[in-house]
């Protein structure tokens, strides 16, 4: 028997849970739900009432950086939030231009709803993107206002006052109830307690326990990640992340979804693995290395290929890679690399990164940026060769490896604090050639 069948029989038999389901209150403007007999709007719901039946998907996304997506708990985020905002703790905090946040619009939704700074007030500011920041996601309004100005996060959305899902259900009711019968004498099938008590009748439909629309020309779609994902640009409009605009070059009909939330055993993972994650970073590109040796040298050629419909690195601007050629004898002494300290200053086609510069042309962190400078990140379905000449004598292999890093080299050293596994590369792919 499934973990989620285990988890759908306990909300069966256990009638203690009843004082955590959500009893539905209707009005004429907005949606609250019963918890510990006090009524809270839908987007104040902490995902730990959502964990109750959703165990194994509740896991994943507690490991995400969606569910880590705030100053309280991403300690890059934080670095930046508390130079360019301040407390992440205080209520009334305010850009310097005296507006709310508008990176709470993204990194902490339920909390901008409310107009809120103070992220440790409730759970579900403190959750960052959690279930219901997702599933209540009616419609995507589009990221850019008719005055061409952007409007970000959950402004890009219609929210609605009920659980927006994937699916829809079996046209029958009491077909439902069938499958709610057999799921309690321990067949396969089960319902969906978004749907209805269970052994309900027809004529007590209206005693639903929390409606869950069909709704998957959003979640089945990119829409649901644009609104966060396609574009931000700083306060002087310097572009900073650009997903959406490297996904319509890339001219893809592939969702976010299908790499991000990959279905397996019939559930979306929401792990929603990223940049922060070693498996997505390693399918995201291929790495060969082809090699012929001669008399004096050896003639090398990466091929490098990026199976994305987006950039890659792409996102935060401050994430980078880099190409680490190296050449051992038969002991495993090294005895050539195409740089020792810094790629930029020793073999700049290795290091790929989109830089921001001030009005003096230096590089500076994306808050203070006044220009892009270079980009020379690999865009979407891009294949780039890199060559090399390595002196040959006493070289009995050549191994090219491809890192992933979060922060740029300038940005590890200020940010010392960070914790270690936020400033290690990350092996995304490598390949080698012996003689």
């Amino acid at each position: 028997m499934s973990s989620h069948q285990n988890n759908f029989h306990h909300f069966l038999s256990c009638k203690a849970i009843t004082a955590f389901l959500f009893t539905l209150f209707f009005c004429s403007t907005t949606q609250a739900v019963l918890i510990d007999d006090e009524e809270v709007p839908l987007h104040q719901v902490s995902a730990q009432e959502c964990r109750l039946c959703h165990m194994e998907i509740y896991e994943q996304w507690k490991g995400s950086m969606h569910a880590n997506s705030t100053a309280l708990a991403d300690p890059i985020h934080r670095a930046f939030y508390k130079k360019v905002i301040g407390d992440p703790t205080r209520e009334g905090e305010k850009m310097k231009n005296g507006k709310y946040p508008v990176c709470l619009k993204c990194h902490a939704p339920n909390a901008a709803q409310d107009k809120k700074t103070k992220l440790d007030a409730m759970p579900a500011y403190k959750e960052g993107v959690n279930c219901l920041v997702c599933h209540r996601l009616k419609k995507f309004k589009g990221t850019r206002l008719s005055n061409g100005k952007l409007r970000l996060g959950i402004d890009a959305y219609e929210v609605a006052e009920s659980c927006q899902g994937p699916s829809g259900f079996p046209t029958s009711f009491s077909q439902h109830a069938e499958m709610a019968k057999k799921a309690h004498e321990g067949e396969e099938e089960k319902e969906n307690p978004h749907r209805q008590k269970p052994y309900v009748s027809d004529e007590e439909a209206d005693e639903m326990i929390l409606p869950l629309e069909s709704n998957p020309e959003m979640l089945k779609t990119s829409a649901a990640c644009l609104g966060c994902h396609d574009k931000r640009a700083n306060s002087h409009g310097v572009p900073l992340c650009a997903t959406g605009d490297e996904y319509v070059a890339g001219r893809t009909h592939v969702s976010c979804q299908s790499c991000h939330m990959p279905v397996s055993n019939g559930f979306a993972n929401h792990s929603m693995g990223g940049g922060h994650d070693a498996a997505t970073l390693r399918r995201a590109l291929f790495l060969k290395l082809d090699a012929t040796k001669g008399e004096k040298d050896i003639k090398v050629t990466v091929h490098i290929r990026n199976q994305q419909p987006h950039k890659i690195p792409t996102g935060a601007p401050f994430r980078n890679m880099v190409l680490k050629v190296t050449a051992y004898d038969q002991d495993g002494k090294k005895l050539w690399e195409n740089f020792k300290n810094h790629p930029a200053k020793e073999d700049p086609k290795s290091y790929f990164v989109y830089k921001l510069l001030n009005k003096e042309g230096k590089p500076v962190p994306p808050p203070k940026a006044t220009q892009p400078g270079e980009d020379t990140r690999l865009n979407p379905y891009e294949r780039r060769e890199l060559s090399y000449s390595i002196p040959a004598k006493n070289v009995a292999m050549v191994r090219a490896e491809l890192y992933y890093n979060l922060l740029w080299p300038s940005l590890k050293k200020k940010l010392d604090f960070l914790p270690k596994h936020l400033k290690e590369s990350k092996l995304m792919a490598f390949s080698e050639q012996h003689f």
